[in-house]
């Protein structure tokens, strides 16, 4: 029998993961004891302290205190709300537990935010992440060792699963659950919760809002340039240019300013525009492309779907239902 640790965090925590993963991971046994099978998981809500975590109307109380556990499987860790080092702060007993049974050779699994207090204790150096995308650029900004792919919905490496924003622990879960019990469970677990199985990616969600908490005035200049022309062909030397920057010193501080070279930006702000015009508007794909300064359709749809994961035709079936109809 696998041991799953629910940890349940001082302080701001999503009742959601930790309510979801408790059910969704004894319905595995519930659907196991169906078929005359033992139990796969032995599934606790594991404290720091007796002290209840509350948020609101919601009281959580843990089975068991980290002393408790001598040996676990797998740590789940919800998401937690507030500042990195208060959140750290908070919940910092928990880390030296959660190293030595890492060590030991338990695996974890972070839900959204949570990814940013599993960073802070070293353990995602050099390792894959995903993380809510709206919280991207911060992570990036706070944590540049760790391999951060904001486009994704989950990832694995060495031992370590990390999930994107909100509800897409579900997808995470349903993972973990095939690997742990296999194909045929992951699919009834699916259906019965109805989740879409083998989803990767959050890119069909991600809003692009340019990063501009930085204090590189003229990098902030030529993003507002780019967000107010983007219909125009805009080059990094028409900007270096501009700003009275070199083009090599431009592209340098734009990177680390924004996280994007300007490439990718202008790219970025013109398909953002795109998916505004393909969500509330009639027009066809090709009026779309030229309004936003495309002319060439296939560079659109590959860059287009390079972003969100999808073909714009298909991005415009899924969120406006408008254009559908006619």
């Amino acid at each position: 029998m696998k041991h799953v640790s629910i940890l349940i965090p001082h302080g701001h925590t999503s009742v959601v993961n930790i309510e979801g993963t408790h059910q969704i991971m004894n319905e595995v046994n519930t659907l196991r004891a169906r078929e005359g099978k033992p139990p796969l998981f032995k599934v606790q809500l594991v404290g720091i302290s007796k002290e209840a975590s509350q948020r609101g109307l919601f009281t959580i109380m843990p089975d068991v205190l980290i002393d408790d556990i001598k040996k676990t499987d797998l740590i789940m860790i919800p998401a937690i709300h507030g500042k990195p080092d208060s959140v750290m702060q908070n919940n910092d007993a928990f880390v030296s537990w959660i190293k030595d049974q890492y060590e030991r050779g338990a695996e974890i699994a972070t839900f959204c935010i949570a990814s940013f207090f599993l960073a802070s204790t070293g353990l995602l150096d050099g390792k894959q992440c995903a993380t809510h995308w709206t919280a991207a650029n911060d992570f990036k900004k706070l944590f540049p060792e760790v391999n951060l792919v904001d486009d994704k919905i989950m990832t694995e490496d060495s031992g370590i699963y990390t999930s994107g924003g909100a509800y897409s622990f579900l997808n995470l879960l349903v993972y973990i659950i095939e690997k742990y019990a296999g194909r045929q469970i992951a699919v009834i677990i699916a259906k019965e919760f109805m989740i879409d199985i083998d989803r990767i990616s959050q890119s069909p969600f991600i809003i692009f809002e340019g990063q501009k908490t930085h204090d590189d005035e003229p990098i902030k200049k030529a993003q507002e340039f780019i967000e107010n022309n983007f219909e125009e062909r805009i080059t990094v030397d028409q900007l270096a240019s501009m700003f009275a920057l070199g083009r090599r010193n431009m592209e340098r501080r734009f990177k680390k300013a924004t996280s994007n070279t300007v490439i990718e930006y202008i790219q970025r702000v013109k398909i953002e525009a795109a998916k505004k015009n393909l969500e509330s508007s009639r027009k066809n794909v090709n009026e779309v492309m030229y309004n936003v300064g495309y002319n060439d359709p296939k560079a659109f749809r590959t860059i287009f779907k390079k972003i969100t994961g999808l073909s714009p035709l298909e991005y415009r079936n899924k969120y406006n239902k408008e254009a559908i109809a006619v």
